[in-house]
């Protein structure tokens, strides 16, 4: 490692990868030097945006162990499918033991496991490999949820009690690559896929500033899912068809819509609530974030469609379908909401900043493994809440061991399975 500058490799070349691609942009002292990906082809685009955007000489890596070998790269950035992670984190682990290189730290993209014991498994490697380990959380990092948390809690909180209730909502209209709609690649549906998000933004609202986030214990969680949407013939066609055949939500499903409460308690005994929703079935000019945050005497709200840049175009400006104004765009005409920079907004710029400069520093990030850990476990105790259609104590027996029925392929609400 150069001295205050690290070389980071990415696992992955996908959609995800084209985030942190861009976002380094705004982070100093790393340069993205290396791509690793199940297709030679994804790897070579991935490599050449770096190069493009001049934020390292990247170039693709035949396997994750040759890119370890490189002398270069100190840093690995976990970026590949759901159904992938701990077989990536098998190898890292098993290519630092015997020796074919050396690493300071690894960060992973959310969810950490598909499951608890995944989950834990991956902060066992990272454990056994003796390297720092950071959990890939952007929204904990945008800046609105950064900087309206500090204002609530320095102003609001200190004069008149803290916050007792957050709620944070994830919704678009469905994930971009047929896999992700797959309950048993993806680990489940929509609660699976971004309620992780939801419910780490809203227990970072709720921990004071500075303080360890386990001073919230979790005390119950109930929850409700279902397939609102996909599961009508019509949409199921559309997704057997975008994936060859291989998906079928008319026997299959996974849901499209769920949504959670949690009940907290934090150091003082105080009870504290946090409320989730989680969409794939919402149709708008793209993805909508929107976090609130409540207490005695003030609110906060966040909502990232409400930008201070809207374009129109009428009926008569046609083009290609894309994703030029919105992540998950929804229309190319009419009056659209422009979120002018992505990678700040939902926070992939802060989020790998302090990775990076917690890496260098030799320190372990403050969003980590553990963290994924917490969130994996808060998630399949909501699937057990769904399934069973109760409020479920936390944390509850076998939770080690459980796979959700939607993650088996055994999930059908048509059928009340």
């Amino acid at each position: 490692m150069c001295e205050n500058r690290l070389g980071v490799g990415l696992i992955g070349g996908g959609f995800i990868a084209g985030f942190h691609i861009r976002s380094w942009l705004g982070v100093r002292d790393a340069d993205i030097l290396g791509i690793v990906s199940r297709t030679e082809k994804s790897a070579e685009e991935a490599a050449a945006l770096a190069n493009r955007l001049n934020v390292g000489e990247a170039r693709p890596y035949k396997s994750i162990t040759e890119m370890i070998a490189d002398p270069e790269i100190n840093a690995l950035w976990i970026l590949a499918p759901n159904f992938t992670r701990l077989e990536v984190m098998e190898e890292i682990v098993s290519a630092l033991k015997k020796g074919k290189g050396e690493l300071v730290g690894v960060a992973c993209e959310k969810p950490l496991g598909r499951n608890v014991k995944e989950a834990r498994r991956m902060l066992e490697l990272v454990q056994e490999a003796g390297i720092l380990d950071g959990y890939l959380e952007n929204q904990v990092f945008a800046p609105a949820v950064v900087r309206g948390k500090d204002i609530v809690w320095t102003r609001g909180a200190a004069i008149s009690g803290r916050p007792y209730l957050a709620r944070a909502a994830e919704e678009h209209s469905g994930p971009h690559m047929p896999w992700f709609w797959e309950g048993k690649l993806q680990g489940g549906g929509v609660l699976n896929d971004m309620m992780c998000h939801s419910v780490e933004e809203a227990r970072f609202m709720l921990t004071p500033p500075g303080a360890d986030r386990n001073i919230l214990t979790p005390l119950t969680v109930t929850a409700y899912a279902d397939c609102l949407k996909w599961q009508d013939p019509a949409y199921a066609d559309i997704l057997k068809k975008n994936s060859r055949g291989k998906t079928d939500y008319t026997t299959r499903p996974a849901e499209d819509f769920a949504r959670s409460l949690i009940e907290y308690r934090d150091e003082k005994g105080r009870k504290l609530v946090v409320e989730t929703t989680t969409s794939w079935c919402y149709v708008g000019a793209g993805l909508r974030l929107t976090m609130e945050l409540l207490g005695p005497e003030y609110s906060l709200a966040i909502n990232t469609l409400d930008s201070g840049l809207k374009v129109f175009f009428s009926r008569n400006v046609r083009g290609k379908a894309g994703e030029d104004l919105v992540e998950k765009q929804n229309a190319e005409m009419g009056l659209m909401p422009v979120v002018g920079s992505e990678e700040t907004e939902y926070g992939y710029i802060e989020e790998n900043r302090h990775m990076v400069q917690s890496f260098l520093a030799g320190q372990r990030p403050r969003e980590n493994f553990s963290d994924g850990v917490n969130v994996t476990e808060l998630l399949m105790t909501a699937y057990k809440s769904a399934e069973e259609g109760k409020t479920i104590a936390f944390s509850p027996p076998g939770l080690e061991d459980y796979v959700p029925a939607v993650a088996r392929g055994e999930w059908n609400p048509r059928t009340g399975d």
